[in-house]
């Protein structure tokens, strides 16, 4: 963590890792905003509004947390990573511009319209307001996606006479296959943690015996939609993001399943520990020739391990990279296991009383997170030592004049703001999961953080 590159990295991976705390939640709570709005216009029943009206204001608290912590990392661009923006800003700037100036302000217009202009709207303009809402923060993370999808796999691009890379079409940047494939892998997880979230409070408050009518409302919801964007993360779009890797990262898939020479047949490794040194995989726990199926759909087909590839071609963090893969593909089996399970319940109608598995969707609820966190963490290591894949590496992006004690220090700033950014949300979140359902939020959480991000 000397040189000043590892720090940037470093600080880059805080800033990006704590912001995406509250994107994900409030992605995937915008779906579930559409799912009880459009149950309160089929149903009439005024019960299913109020559970919006709260669900609403968690919501724009995520958001405006989500704002505050989110601009910070544009600078960063400019501040840490000037030689990439210089090389690579034609490109990426058409993305990161519609983010901004489409999907973003799209989405909190009419999160204003749907937090504060109910009456004035009626019942099917504030439908409308909420599928708005859905459909900004929906767009906002597929032109984020899709500046990533492109540092994975470049696309429509030339290399200028100054030797910039400079957009020749737009449309293979923003159809890019790895983005599309991404993209869904990506929002479902979101979904999946709106779904946990939701479902975790509505089990609080059946165990706790209170506010009962919404907690079976909120519990069937989480738990409905959730089952659904489990096997969906799983198949097809998992599946397909595995076959891009394969396609255009051959080290990087090497390097997740600890696969250091090339087998005719290769095991899945379900267990066990990278010795990169000795170049092998300790203590393993395997399935004979399962990597070669999932891979190319044949038993015995060769995959690629990590001595067929120059060193310096493998990622730089090869067992965080192997554990960040493990440990998203395991949550991700147990929140097939844990949904499908409250779901077979539900069916039965017997998930309500089953205190133990209201009880583990509670106990649930970090695991998300941790998932959508270990799954970035898995795109990003497994990109390493490129920047932009095949065009420049991450030791020649970085800004030459801003040293590793700049760096350190503004890091260590801003592990203290986000630190009381953290408590604060903790608190008003705590806040309105405390009032309810039934309170009309004046003075809460949502009203106060909004006000304060103006």
């Amino acid at each position: 963590m000397g040189q000043a590159v590892d720090v940037h990295r470093l600080q880059f991976a805080f800033t990006i890792t704590f912001h995406y705390i509250f994107p994900q939640l409030t992605m995937g709570l915008a779906l579930l905003l559409v799912y009880l709005k459009t149950k309160a216009v089929r149903t009439g029943n005024e019960h299913y509004n109020r559970a919006a009206r709260f669900w609403g204001r968690i919501f724009g608290i995520n958001f405006a947390l989500g704002v505050v912590t989110g601009i910070p990392m544009e600078f960063q661009f400019g501040t840490n990573w000037a030689a990439f923006s210089r090389a690579a800003g034609g490109v990426i700037g058409q993305t990161l511009a519609m983010e901004g100036v489409f999907s973003f302000f799209l989405e909190s217009s009419f999160l204003g319209l749907f937090l504060y202009g109910e009456k004035k709207l009626g019942r099917i303009g504030h439908w409308c307001s909420a599928f708005l809402v859905f459909l900004g923060s929906w767009l906002s993370g597929f032109f984020i996606v899709a500046t990533d999808a492109w540092m994975q796999h470049p696309t429509g691009y030339r290399i200028g006479a100054n030797g910039a890379i400079e957009l020749s079409s737009f449309w293979r940047l923003l159809l890019n296959k790895w983005a599309l494939w991404q993209y869904a892998h990506t929002m479902l997880g979101a979904v999946q943690t709106g779904c946990f979230v939701m479902a975790a409070v509505g089990a609080f408050y059946l165990l706790t015996k209170r506010d009962e009518a919404y907690g079976r409302t909120f519990v069937r919801g989480g738990v409905m939609v959730g089952a659904i964007a489990a096997l969906l993360q799983l198949f097809p779009t998992g599946d397909m993001q595995g076959k891009m890797v394969a396609e255009h990262q051959q080290p990087t898939l090497a390097a997740m399943e600890g696969l250091f020479e090339t087998q005719q047949g290769a095991p899945l490794a379900i267990l066990g520990q990278p010795d990169v040194e000795k170049r092998k995989l300790d203590n393993p726990l395997e399935v004979p020739n399962m990597l070669s199926f999932l891979t190319y759909r044949e038993w015995k087909a060769d995959v690629k391990g990590l001595s067929d590839f120059p060193q310096t071609e493998w990622p730089d963090q090869i067992p965080l990279l192997y554990y960040s893969y493990h440990v998203m593909v395991g949550l991700g089996t147990i929140f097939i296991a844990v949904m499908g399970l409250s779901a077979l319940l539900l069916w039965r109608g017997r998930l309500f009383e089953s205190r133990w598995m209201l009880w583990m969707l509670m106990i649930c609820v970090p695991l998300p997170y941790i998932a959508n966190t270990a799954g970035w963490m898995t795109a990003e290591l497994g990109r390493q030592p490129w920047l932009i894949y095949g065009l420049m590496r991450t030791v020649h992006g970085v800004s030459p004049r801003v040293a590793a004690g700049n760096a350190w220090f503004t890091l260590i700033g801003f592990m203290g703001m986000y630190m009381v950014l953290g408590i604060l949300w903790l608190f008003l979140v705590y806040r309105e999961i405390e009032a309810g359902p039934e309170s009309n939020g004046d003075g809460h959480g949502a009203d106060t953080v909004l006000a304060a991000a103006d």
